[in-house]
């Protein structure tokens, strides 16, 4: 393909990829992070489509195919595959609604199989030991030392709370009302949802208030100017992503937890599953959790099933035995 036409075809693509954007953000209220992922792989997307002599907006199905090859013979994961034919179905969708394509071409392309990992967790016991290693963190500072202080906030809100880790570190400061046992959420999709504080989150929480004021920017001794629960002095105004995780890995560190098994997320999976190993029906866990859909809530009940499975070939004698009867 001469340049000048691989540049035009790229640019085309480029206009109707911000145009399907600005609609999701604008109609459907898509996060950040959410568009990021699609223009991503709405941009490798179109790259294949230029290798290939056409653009997105008269791609056929054999070129979604033959896309999807691609990434497979790439050794893609199944699960990565699987979103980036999301993305062209939510994209191509749009074309056919809006009346720019008459046809969907990614309509009759089965999604690759997928099988579903059960999340990583940690024990209720690891999950005691991480908190308690918080709270022993740099004593020489003393009680009121606010690192401490908000690191044991922040354990305490993803373990108690299940929140997300785009949730806590962008929770504005309005959404902690005093003396409230739960916060108001904004979650995926603009979804609101009232979220349980337990006893020792909340003291958690209201012990870290009291040395907020130590992580505001220079300048704003009153917090007049950062809306934030956990504000930072860096660009995004507030605890970035990143910092939380290192911080969690440092952190597990210390409590004698491998860091590899633990990240925000898994606090909130640990959050899940422990509730429903204590009886917790799977509506209540959905709500808590924010799911839009109460099958992606189920897993933990099989992530129970197959901790209690594995705590019975341990323990009890004949699964131990293999089955044999044991002498008594």
């Amino acid at each position: 393909m001469p340049r000048r036409k691989a540049l035009t075809t790229a640019s085309s693509d480029g206009i109707w990829i911000e145009t399907f954007l600005d609609m999701m953000s604008a109609e459907r209220g898509a996060a950040a992070n959410t568009l990021s992922a699609y223009r991503r792989d709405l941009t490798d997307f179109s790259a294949s489509c230029t290798r290939g002599g056409t653009d997105m907006k008269h791609a056929s199905r054999e070129t979604i195919r033959d896309y999807l090859a691609e990434l497979s013979a790439a050794a893609l994961k199944a699960s990565s595959q699987a979103r980036k034919l999301s993305a062209l179905r939510r994209f191509y969708g749009f074309l056919y609604t809006e009346g720019l394509r008459k046809d969907d071409p990614s309509g009759a392309i089965e999604s690759p199989r997928l099988q579903r990992p059960l999340p990583k967790i940690l024990s209720a016991n690891e999950a005691l030991r991480l908190i308690e290693a918080a709270r022993a963190l740099k004593p020489e500072k003393g009680d009121n030392n606010p690192e401490r202080l908000r690191l044991v906030c922040i354990v305490e809100m993803l373990y108690s709370c299940g929140l997300r880790i785009t949730e806590l570190v962008a929770l504005p400061l309005a959404s902690v009302r005093k003396a409230e046992r739960f916060l108001h959420i904004r979650g995926k999709g603009g979804r609101e949802r009232l979220a349980p504080l337990g006893g020792e989150a909340r003291a958690a929480l209201d012990a870290y208030l009291l040395i907020r004021s130590e992580f505001l920017p220079a300048g704003d001794i009153k917090g007049a100017g950062s809306r934030y629960l956990f504000p930072s002095r860096g660009e995004g105004g507030h605890l970035t992503r990143r910092r939380c995780h290192q911080l969690l890995k440092e952190l597990a560190v210390s409590a004698g937890i491998d860091p590899e098994r633990l990240s925000p997320h898994v606090l909130r999976h640990a959050f899940a599953t422990h509730l429903v190993e204590g009886g917790a029906d799977l509506r209540s866990v959905q709500t808590m959790l924010g799911h839009a859909d109460i099958a992606t809530t189920q897993i933990y009940t099989h992530v129970a099933q197959s901790r209690l499975k594995k705590t019975m070939e341990a323990s009890h004698p004949l699964a131990r035995s293999g089955g044999k009867t044991v002498k008594r």
